[in-house]
Formats: C-alpha cells, sequence, structure tokens
C-alpha cells in the first residue's frame, strides 16, 4: 500500500495541475502521428510495471491531447467541464468497487437520495423508487420506451416480454425531426422498426407542431396501427428549442399514450430566471431521461432516468435468479430490476458530491451564466452584418451561420467548424437546421466569459477567410 500511497498523492498533484492550467494551452489539438501510434499500438507488458511509471505515461501521452471540453473556450456538442468534486471522489467510488444492482450497502441508499434530488430539482414527480442512474440518456432512453412498450401491450391484454412483437399492430413512437438520435435508436433496438418512428413537423422556432402530432396519431389508428408514445424534447441539441410539453401532454392523455421527455441535455434549463413557462407540462410526463453528465459536469458517465409509474420499469425488466433472491430488499427490489444492467457500477458518489459541492444556488448560479452567455452571443450575431442568428435562444445553445458572402454558404459553414478547431484557440461544432448548415455554440463552463465570445467569433472569421 505504501507504492499506492505515493502514486495517489502524485496522482492527485497531476489532476490538479491539469485541471488549474488547461485554460492556458490549446482548446484541442490533433494527435501526432507519433503518439497515435504510441496509443494504439502498445503491447501488453509481459511483467507488470510500476505504478509511478504509468502515471508519467499517462502525463507525457494522455493529458496533452484532451477532447477539449475542460476548457473554457469548448463551445462544441453538450460536453461539460468536469466538476472537480465529482472529480475528487471518482477515485474513492473506484476503491470502494461495489455493484450498485442493490443489497444493504452505501451504494444503492445513496442512489435513492441523488435520483430524488434530481427529480426535484427539475420538479418532476418522485415516488419510492421512481428512477435509476444509468450510464447516460441513451440507456435512460431505453429504459423509458422499454417501460412505455411494456405498458401499452398489457393494457392491450398481452405481454410484449412474453411474446413480443410479432403478428401484432405496429407500435408508432413520435418524435419530431430534431429528436436525438437516442429515441430512434431505443426504437430499433427494441424491436419497432425505424419505419414505425413518426417524424413530427416543428414549427419556425423548431417545436413539435402538436396539430400535425394530433393528425397523425389520428392518421395511424385509423391504418390499424398502435400509436403507444410521443416524445417531447426540453431542450434539442441542435438548438436548445424546447417543445410544447404542457400541449403534448394533453394529447398524449386523450389517446393514452406514454408521454416521454428528452430532457438529457435541456431540464435543468427550467432553473434559469423566467424559463418555467417554456417548460410547463414537464411534471405530466410518464418518464424523463436527463444526464447528470451534461449541465451538472458530473463526470463522464452519469444519465438518469426517472418514471412516475415506477412499477412500469420493473414489469418491464424485472428477472431475478435464484441466487439473487434478497427477502430483506422491501417492496422496491433491487435497482436491477428497473433496466437491464445487472452490475451497476457506483454512480451516485460522484452525482452526490457534485450536487453538494454546488447547492440548489450553484446549479441555478451555473444555469443562469451559461444561458445569459448563450443570449448575450445571439445578440453579439444579431448586431453583425456577417453573421444571422438562425433560431431563438431558449437554453444554452445559440444556433447561427457565418454569412460574410452570399455564394456557397452551406458549404462554408460546413467546413468552418474544423478550421476553428485546428486554430487551437476555441471549439464549435456544425449541425443542419432548417435544412440549412449551421454552426453551434453550447455553453455549459462556468469560467466562459463575454469575452471568450468575443474571441469564438473573431476565430470563426479568421478560420473562414482560409476557406
Amino acid at each position: 500500500m505504501d507504492e499506492l500511497r505515493l502514486a495517489g498523492t502524485k496522482a492527485a498533484t497531476i489532476m490538479a495541475d491539469h485541471l488549474a492550467n488547461i485554460g492556458d494551452g490549446p482548446v484541442w489539438r490533433p494527435v501526432p502521428d507519433a503518439e497515435k501510434a504510441w496509443l494504439t499500438a502498445q503491447e501488453l507488458p509481459e511483467t507488470g510495471r510500476p505504478l509511478d511509471d504509468l502515471l508519467e505515461d499517462a502525463r507525457a501521452h494522455v493529458l496533452p491531447y484532451p477532447m477539449g471540453n475542460g476548457h473554457p473556450r469548448f463551445f462544441g456538442w453538450v460536453n461539460s467541464p468536469p466538476n472537480p468534486a465529482g472529480v475528487l471522489v471518482e477515485p474513492l467510488a473506484a476503491a470502494f468497487d461495489p455493484s450498485c444492482a442493490g443489497g444493504d450497502h452505501a451504494g444503492p441508499h445513496l442512489e435513492r437520495t441523488v435520483v430524488r434530488w434530481l427529480a426535484g430539482l427539475v420538479g418532476f414527480p418522485h415516488p419510492p423508487g421512481g428512477g435509476l442512474l444509468t450510464s447516460g440518456a441513451s440507456m435512460a432512453t431505453v429504459i423509458c420506451l422499454a417501460a412505455a412498450r411494456q405498458r401499452a401491450a398489457l393494457a392491450d391484454g398481452w405481454d410484449a416480454r412474453e411474446e413480443g412483437l410479432s403478428g401484432r399492430a405496429p407500435f408508432v413512437l413520435y418524435v419530431t425531426e430534431e429528436g436525438h438520435s437516442c429515441l430512434h435508436k431505443a426504437a430499433q433496438l427494441l424491436g419497432l422498426g425505424a419505419r414505425h418512428v413518426r417524424t413530427v413537423p416543428v414549427d419556425g422556432a423548431y417545436r413539435m407542431d402538436v396539430g400535425a402530432l394530433r393528425t397523425m396519431i389520428e392518421e395511424d389508428l385509423a391504418a390499424g396501427l398502435r400509436p403507444f408514445c410521443v416524445a417531447g424534447s426540453a431542450g434539442t441539441v441542435n438548438s436548445g428549442a424546447v417543445d410544447p410539453l404542457d400541449e403534448i401532454a394533453g394529447v398524449a392523455a386523450a389517446h393514452g399514450l406514454w408521454f416521454h421527455v428528452d430532457g438529457a441535455y435541456g431540464a435543468l434549463g427550467v432553473l434559469a430566471d423566467d424559463a418555467a413557462p417554456h417548460y410547463a407540462g414537464l411534471g405530466r410526463a410518464d418518464s424523463l431521461a436527463l444526464d447528470p453528465h451534461k449541465w451538472l459536469g458530473v463526470p463522464v458517465g452519469c444519465g438518469c432516468a426517472l418514471l412516475r409509474d415506477p412499477g412500469a420499469a420493473r414489469a418491464a425488466f424485472s428477472l431475478v435468479p435464484s441466487y439473487l433472491i434478497d427477502d430483506n430488499a422491501g417492496d422496491l427490489g433491487w435497482f436491477a430490476e428497473y433496466g437491464p444492467e445487472q452490475t451497476r457500477p457506483f454512480r451516485a458518489l460522484k452525482t452526490w458530491a457534485t450536487l453538494s459541492h454546488l447547492g440548489r444556488s450553484g446549479v441555478e448560479r451555473l444555469v443562469n451564466h451559461t444561458t445569459g452567455l448563450a443570449r448575450t452571443l445571439a445578440a453579439m450575431v444579431e448586431q453583425a452584418d456577417d453573421f444571422e442568428l438562425l433560431a431563438p435562444v431558449t437554453t444554452s445553445i445559440t444556433a447561427f451561420r457565418h454569412i460574410p458572402r452570399t455564394e456557397g454558404l452551406d458549404a462554408l459553414n460546413r467546413a468552418i467548424p474544423f478550421a476553428v478547431q485546428a486554430r487551437g484557440n476555441a471549439f464549435l461544432t456544425g449541425t443542419r437546421l432548417g435544412g440549412r448548415d449551421a454552426l453551434r455554440a453550447c455553453f455549459l463552463h462556468p469560467d466562459t466569459t463575454e469575452n471568450d465570445l468575443a474571441v469564438l467569433l473573431d476565430e470563426i472569421r479568421l478560420a473562414a477567410k482560409t476557406l
């Protein structure tokens, strides 16, 4: 243990130095060929290596080539910097190393608290057992849609787990063209089929067109199909748009559909000043997926599935072999009964530490700071002659594009993100919005400033001149 003690002290120093100095280097740099070869072509050592040597290798060959999300001028995708409290306790979770499938130990008990805290932050109903931590929103979505599928089948008098879907009227899921790809993947994985995922049109603000949703449901019912779930977004990845959740909830209730909300990125946006009206109806959902490893900065990976009726997930997943029967588990049973994972890591510790470190007021400050940056960038874009705002700002994403000329704008804006990334002074990503190639900046870093926004626009201009 002396070797571990000495190496652990050194690891803490390396970690702290990395986080303290990350803003002084480039946001991102490509991995040179020699370093890429070291990372990808190593042979397994014949004999074990000292812990100190491993730390030196990590410092020399891994830490210099980050994704970039720890830097204050990283505006790409939806990737936050790690919260220091979450970083601090990760080694403790690894040293503890439990399986949080269930049982009477600290991991599952702390997970109950963390899930309750997350539900309370976003105003989602939380019955006992009404949620669990996952690897991310993709797995949370699988859990929620599986619960929806099983509930619909049982309501029709059959068991999807026992019988499968063959020979039944196809189940139909409704999402918008702005809905996250994890919804489509979940539908395919659960056997629904890609052609039974209906794409609902959006309005001019990229929010679900509820009138079109009603029409599509009625048409599918008339065609003998089985609508079972509608998925709204509480903050899309493309533009941060929040669907009209209350209206969607009304349509779902009228037709007996499960109402799922993808709040992986944006659900916490409800905490921003004056944002609550945009999120009206969130509490009416049957399920909500959210990612503590996004806006909150919990180290990857930690998602969460919240359920109004936890029994629905248990009906979809519970399978307890004889060697795992726990007569002392209580009415809620084990977490493993509510999702596909049997061995489950101790995700709750880093989430608990992050939330405890921030407190509710800290979470609110973070959300207000980052949504404020998105609005400020939108104002800067609108004031500039060579930029165009593409969508209203609702959360902490600004969607826009560079328009220094009249021709070839799609090709230009498609090429700009990598050109900016390669310069190393800022990092943003692109997308397509309303049929046009676009730029998008997502703000999650607590240390990003308004000066960083000016740097971003200047970097776009400079990069564009080389294209």
